[in-house]
């Protein structure tokens, strides 16, 4: 992995890894599993399906395939990087992402998201490949490379915290 590229999506996870600390700054039990209203989540929902989400796709970069050579594809992540995070359109997500209430309380949920973003890190940190070169499949992308994957980690926990954002602003 280039060592610029390398630090970007370093900063970027931790950067995401924040954001969603920050936005759960007051944030009590009670509040977390609140449903601002019908069809939406709750706090604790959105943090659950950050974990899994990422833990999914974290998943479908160890299944990549190899690529004989680097599939680049530098228009898609320049529109991943400026719009990813933005909440001003929706994108449904895929059913392997939905909130089941697989945890019982927000910090289990966040423990779990903490886990797999420290997952993240430690194989970003330690991979020296060209992940262009590892095609995967991701569930609203399609076909892949894993260095776009982890782009969509980055900006996915960034989304999210802004929906956390939004929905403590419902509740009150």
């Amino acid at each position: 992995m280039d060592p610029n590229e390398q630090a970007q999506i370093l900063a970027l996870l931790e950067d995401g890894k924040q954001a969603l600390l920050t936005s759960l700054e007051g944030v009590t039990g009670q509040t977390a599993a609140r449903i601002p209203a019908e069809g939406r989540w709750s706090i604790l929902g959105v943090v659950e399906h950050m974990g899994i989400s990422e833990d999914y796709l974290f998943g479908q970069i160890l299944k990549a395939t190899p690529t004989p050579s680097p599939i680049p594809n530098p228009t898609r992540e320049a529109k991943m990087l400026a719009f990813g995070a933005d909440r001003s359109r929706r994108i449904a997500s895929p059913p392997e992402g939905f909130p089941q209430g697989r945890f019982p309380t927000l910090a289990a949920a966040l423990d779990y998201f903490l886990a797999t973003r420290a997952r993240t890190v430690a194989f970003v940190q330690s991979n020296p490949e060209n992940l262009r070169s590892q095609l995967t499949w991701h569930p609203i992308l399609g076909d892949a490379n894993s260095h776009e994957m982890l782009l969509s980690i980055c900006v996915h926990a960034l989304r999210h915290a802004k929906q956390i954002e939004a929905i403590k602003s419902q509740l009150n």
